[in-house]
């Protein structure tokens, strides 16, 4: 990319929308960024910032307009997997609507690239069954099989891409996105995913006491570190590859080795109460980079452990600030 690019980024007000708006911005492009909301903990880095409704055609065809060169579509409505299990229906409608109007209003202004931001959770679930998963290939989304609601529309979205380079030659980069975590992220109010979640938890917990924690702690996932999320982007976006690929790390663990760093970092020692009645997603999934790094040569690589000491301490001064953590004769009481 040359310096004079002029990019959209839309979903700018979320977490990873955020952070690449800023990156992009330190590499000297022209930035507008667009979305139903302003970011929640910082002021946006663009150099124009909407707030708009990208269900609607009208609006989509406004955040489009006036020589956009390349389309990070990242605006989405997601959250962790206790609102995507209960929400099928708001998701696939919202994000089905978001995506095809953008899709269509990037080709009919006449930016160059589009970049659609799927997920993971489009693979097959029955390749999913065991914690022991063996990394997920990009070729594992077929049969179809994906997750419901999110999955599916994920799925057919990176599908509309496809048909869009086949019938029109309009250039569209696909990425799934495997969990990504790191500060600026949603931590609380059901959208958050697990490091925030489990982090959350951990603060507000008392050193000796317990948490609760979703399923047996022995299902399996890996987190990517949003630096390298967004590092990943822009290299997607610059290459010449047009089929999907994974965007995470391979470093696997289980939720209970997850929620032991999280304890390590905050230097307190915790039981966990687990919770089998609740939302736990598949049994495993991790993500194979075999192609990302054939395409890219390049891929994410930053440790876990690495990754939990950045975030952690910002979430619990979040939660500190906002009150809800306090010292009381030497012990750390939460709220």
């Amino acid at each position: 990319m040359n310096k004079a690019t002029r990019i959209l980024v839309t979903g700018a007000g979320g977490f990873i929308g955020h952070h690449l708006v800023h990156r992009l911005k330190a590499e000297g492009h022209w930035v507008r960024g667009v979305d139903i909301k302003h970011p929640e903990y910082q002021s946006s880095a663009a150099d124009e910032f909407e707030v708009r409704d990208l269900r609607k055609w009208d609006e989509c065809l406004m955040a489009t307009r006036g020589e956009i060169d390349e389309v990070y579509n990242l605006a989405a409505d997601m959250g962790g997997i206790g609102y995507i299990t209960a929400n099928h229906a708001d998701i696939a409608r919202n994000n089905i609507l978001i995506n095809a109007h953008m899709l269509e209003a990037s080709r009919q202004n006449r930016a160059k690239r589009f970049l659609f931001s799927s997920s993971a959770c489009v693979y097959a679930q029955s390749k999913q069954k065991s914690a022991d998963v063996t990394p997920l290939k990009e070729e594992d989304a077929f049969p179809a099989e994906p997750e419901p609601g999110y999955g599916w529309e994920k799925l057919y979205a990176e599908e509309l891409c496809r048909y869009y380079w086949h019938d029109y030659k309009f250039e569209t980069r696909i990425v799934r996105f495997h969990n990504v975590y790191g500060p600026l992220g949603t931590y609380d109010g059901g959208k958050e995913k697990a490091p925030a979640a489990i982090s959350r938890k951990v603060a507000l917990a008392q050193d000796g006491g317990e948490i609760e924690v979703w399923g047996d702690g022995q299902q399996t996932r890996s987190f990517m570190y949003v630096d390298d999320c967004v590092e990943g982007l822009i290299r997607i976006m610059a290459s010449q590859y047009r089929d999907a690929l994974n965007l995470g790390t391979p470093e696997l663990v289980t939720i209970d080795e997850l929620v032991d760093m999280v304890c390590e970092v905050a230097g307190k020692r915790l039981s966990k109460r687990h919770n089998t009645s609740g939302p736990q997603g598949v049994r495993g999934r991790n993500s194979d980079n075999t192609l990302l790094h054939k395409v890219l040569g390049w891929e994410p690589a930053l440790p876990l452990r690495q990754g939990l000491a950045i975030t952690y301490p910002w979430i619990e001064q979040q939660l500190r600030a906002a009150g809800r953590i306090r010292e009381r004769a030497g012990v750390t009481v939460g709220a």
